[in-house]
């Protein structure tokens, strides 16, 4: 089988999770907006990689815009967030919000955990990242405002678990 995979970050983790898992698969890695119509349409399968950006799907726009070409393929997407693994309920609320139900019923969904870097993050993100942390803490919440690095090749094992079950995926 042909795939690709399309992503989009903001600060990196994302991308690095895309390039492991293209070297595995030994598959094309592309930034959402850069792939051309033909990669799309000669894929069997498209794996979707995305951060997570106060409550938004990066890929958000990108995934609505190719609809019609994705509700044809075999889909995988993962999420990278802040927001810990454990918490599924949220993450797929992530999901729900933010990808049409007819193309996120055909996704096989993975959570990946993320990294904060504050010292590269830009002014405003800074700034937004401080207000969240407060206002969740009202709410007896906890975001993160230290940094941390949770992005691991392992993590991605249970994605190439179940893409190794496909009929021709190869896996290095």
């Amino acid at each position: 089988m042909k795939g690709i995979i399309i992503y989009k970050g903001k600060y990196g983790a994302t991308r690095q999770y895309a390039i492991w898992l293209g070297n595995i698969l030994d598959i094309p890695v592309v930034m959402a907006g850069n792939e051309t119509q033909q990669q799309l349409r000669e894929a069997e399968y498209i794996i979707m990689g995305t951060s997570v950006y106060i409550g938004k799907l990066q890929l958000r726009k990108w995934i609505a815009k190719h609809h019609d070409l994705l509700i044809n393929k075999d889909l995988f997407l993962f999420l990278v967030a802040g927001t810990p693994v454990a918490e599924k309920e949220k993450l797929q609320g992530y999901i729900t919000a933010n990808i049409s139900s007819d193309i996120s019923t055909r996704c096989s969904c993975f959570f990946l955990p993320g990294k904060l870097e504050f010292n590269k993050l830009s002014l405003s993100d800074k700034i937004l990242l401080r207000i969240g942390s407060r206002l969740a803490k009202s709410r007896g919440e906890n975001i993160a405002t230290a940094d941390y690095n949770n992005v691991k090749r392992e993590f991605l094992f249970s994605i190439v678990d179940v893409l190794s079950k496909l009929n021709d995926v190869t896996v290095k």
